[in-house]
């Protein structure tokens, strides 16, 4: 790893954008976006948000992950999950192709405890220990998969699928992402379920909206909410998942009815009761506080900043101890880009170090908080020590 500070993400904007010869006048004709906004992005006076990241990519041609510098390196242990991903790429093709195995597979029980164990990790967002126990966990329980057929097994690998799709995608392999979500395409099909290949595209719709393609994105949610089977137990966390999904995506694209997509889920939620909302885990979460947080990420997205400060201020800190750390650092990230947009650093670096204490890895790994402490950074004359440490964790 080198010591010099990554390049800044208007830096790598600006060279795309020139790499095809275009202006900043032209790249806004392509956006929603003004050229004084490109502008001051570009010359990092204005955080690099989602929703612009995702239109200039659209744009642009380019995959998001290259606009932020992904996949990120840290000077730690955590660095260490980069070097799983070529196994996690071969594992991955054992979902269609029986493997070999070098040794006996473990008996399925304990794969399945396996599995759970991985799942936990998954809501904690501990990405390296993740990376470096899921290949072999995946190949093992495909074979199991393949030699009995057994619904069980295939829903397992189904779960594996699930977990490397969502580490690629923090990681900004979006290709591999991808390819999970293929895979476990294929785990569904050998599983009597018809809800469960509908989170596919539930998760495909974060790869689609991160690339400029709202309206696909929304398409592929709507096809999955018409297919739903209401007569499944996991009907209403599933619908609500999707409803939630496409809040955020319409709001992203700027599109205001995302708010009906957001009352909606609301509803549901109030429908459902005592039901947890959770068969499906961290894929889902489709939880009270789960949805109060979406209420203040769509109001972000659409920008409607008052709006996500109002919404942050109702979420009581009982309801943030209810969500998973993953979850719960997420909300603190969204909620340090509104301080940071509206000049109020010291609540956002605040903010963002409770991300970070929440999920560590999940934090120092994700494109907009590292874009909220570089640009806290670039705005300080000196460095508070909280926010030196932090920005050394992360290498910004």
């Amino acid at each position: 790893m080198s010591d010099a500070r990554p390049e800044p993400v208007g830096v790598r904007i600006a060279r795309a954008r020139k790499q095809r010869g275009l202006t900043q006048h032209g790249l806004a004709q392509r956006t929603a976006y003004s050229r004084s906004h490109i502008a001051q992005v570009e010359a990092g006076h204005k955080v690099a948000t989602p929703a612009f990241i995702a239109a200039t990519a659209g744009a642009l041609g380019v995959d998001p992950a290259d606009l932020y510098g992904q996949p990120f390196h840290l000077p730690d242990r955590a660095e260490r999950v980069h070097s799983a991903i070529a196994d996690l790429r071969r594992s991955l093709v054992t979902v269609e192709v029986p493997p070999e195995l070098a040794a006996p597979p473990r008996p399925l029980s304990e794969l399945l405890s396996e599995l759970a164990a991985l799942r936990q990790l998954q809501e904690l967002s501990r990405h390296s220990q993740i990376g470096t126990r899921l290949p072999a966990l995946l190949e093992e329980l495909s074979w199991h998969a393949h030699e009995t057929g057994a619904p069980s097994a295939w829903r397992a690998v189904f779960r594996a699928c699930e977990v490397g799709a969502d580490l690629c995608r923090k990681l900004g392999y979006h290709d591999l992402a991808v390819n999970s979500l293929e895979a476990s395409r294929e785990a569904a099909r050998h599983v009597q379920d018809p809800n469960l290949p509908l989170l596919i595209p539930i998760r495909r719709s974060l790869l689609l909206s991160a690339i400029g393609l709202p309206q696909p994105a929304l398409a592929l949610l709507g096809k999955a909410i018409r297919a739903i089977d209401h007569s499944r137990k996991d009907a209403r966390e599933v619908f609500g998942t999707a409803l939630l999904r496409s809040a955020v995506v319409a709001a992203r694209a700027g599109d205001r009815t995302a708010w009906d997509y957001y009352g909606q889920a609301a509803e549901v939620r109030r429908a459902a009761r005592d039901e947890s909302g959770t068969h499906h885990g961290v894929t889902t979460g489709f939880t009270p506080g789960n949805v109060a947080i979406h209420g203040a990420a769509v109001a972000i997205e659409l920008g409607d900043l008052d709006e996500a400060t109002r919404r942050d201020r109702q979420i009581t800190e009982q309801t943030l101890a209810s969500l998973i750390p993953e979850r719960r650092a997420h909300h603190e990230v969204d909620m340090a880009r509104v301080h940071v947009e509206t000049g109020a650093y010291d609540k956002a670096m605040k903010r963002i170090l409770q991300a970070e204490r929440a999920a560590p890895q999940m934090t120092r790994f994700h494109p907009s908080a590292r874009t909220v402490v570089a640009h806290l950074v670039d705005v300080r004359r000196t460095l508070p020590e909280p926010l030196r440490g932090l920005k050394a964790r992360m290498n910004v």
